[in-house]
Parts: structure tokens; C-alpha cells; sequence
């Protein structure tokens, strides 16, 4: 199913962590030196978007969905979600994940933003009638006015290489 405009600026966020994810996946095994450059760049993600997107979801898109019998436990297990990643993302702001931690985080950040686009996107665009459709995109616009418009550009050591690719 086309995504509904309304959806659109969550959907260009998710394709922004996604590409980390990629990038963290395409990078293995990453070595011991670069670890430090991974956790800034992901902790930069967090600051600038990812942060201000979960909270817009939290306040604007989770409420309208429980509204729904049916997408109750799907919204809990994303909050749930936000949640493990809030706090993985700390761990990344702090500089404690490892080589190993990073491909896991990335895992499970890729799986958490196709539940939402797969699932919750997709039923919220059958459920809802344009017009509060409408409604919820402009709530949501509000709530993503601080986050940033483009894509974060990756650091010479999280940069991928010809011959990882």
C-alpha cells in the first residue's frame, strides 16, 4: 500500500535509521577502532532525530492508534520497543557498546521500524478517514518541527568503503 502523506516525514526518519542499520550491518566485523566513531554517530541520530521521533509517535500517532481493539498490543510492544532502544541509545551516548553490540542494535532498530511501517502504518491508513488522517499529519508535522531534514552524513570511520559493499 502507497504510504498516506500524512505518514510520510515518520517514513523518511525510518529510512534515515535504516540506512545506519545498513551501514552498521555492511560494516561487520567492526573493528575495535571504530566502535567510538560508531557510538557518536549513533548518539548524533538520536540527538537530532530519532529522540524527537519517538516522542512524536509516543504523543501523537500511539494515542490515535489505541483507539483501535486491534492495534492495542502492537502499540505496546513498540512502546515497549522505544523503550530497549531509548536505552541502547544511552549506552551508545556514554561509549558502552561493543563490536558486538553494534550489529544487535542495528538488528533490532531495522525490525522495530518495519513493525511500524509493516503493521501499524499500513492498519492506521485502512482504519482512519482522510480527513483525520489529515489531522494527524499536521499533529504530527508539529510534533517533528525539531528534528532535522536530512539525512546525517556518516564519519570518515563509519563511512562504507569500496570492497565492503
Amino acid at each position: 500500500m502507497l504510504r498516506d502523506k500524512s505518514l510520510i516525514p515518520l517514513s523518511r526518519q525510518h529510512q534515515h535509521a535504516l540506512a545506519l542499520c545498513v551501514r552498521i550491518d555492511r560494516a561487520r566485523p567492526i573493528p575495535e577502532r571504530d566502535v567510538e566513531a560508531w557510538q557518536t554517530e549513533i548518539k548524533r541520530h538520536f540527538q537530532q532525530e530519532i529522540g524527537i521521533h519517538f516522542a512524536a509517535e509516543e504523543k501523537v500517532l500511539f494515542p490515535m492508534a489505541r483507539y483501535f481493539p486491534d492495534l492495542i498490543s502492537l502499540v505496546e510492544e513498540l512502546v515497549v520497543e522505544h523503550d530497549w532502544l531509548r536505552h541502547e541509545f544511552a549506552r551508545a551516548e556514554i561509549g558502552k557498546m561493543s563490536a558486538e553490540d553494534l550489529p544487535r542494535f542495528a538488528g533490532k532498530l531495522s525490525q522495530h521500524i518495519r513493525k511500524e511501517e509493516r503493521q501499524l502504518f499500513e492498519r492506521m491508513q485502512q482504519l482512519l478517514p482522510p480527513q483525520e488522517m489529515a489531522a494527524l499529519g499536521a499533529s504530527l508535522d508539529n510534533a517533528l518541527q525539531g528534528a532535522s531534514q536530512s539525512c546525517i552524513l556518516p564519519g570518515q570511520a563509519t563511512r562504507l568503503r569500496a570492497g565492503n559493499d
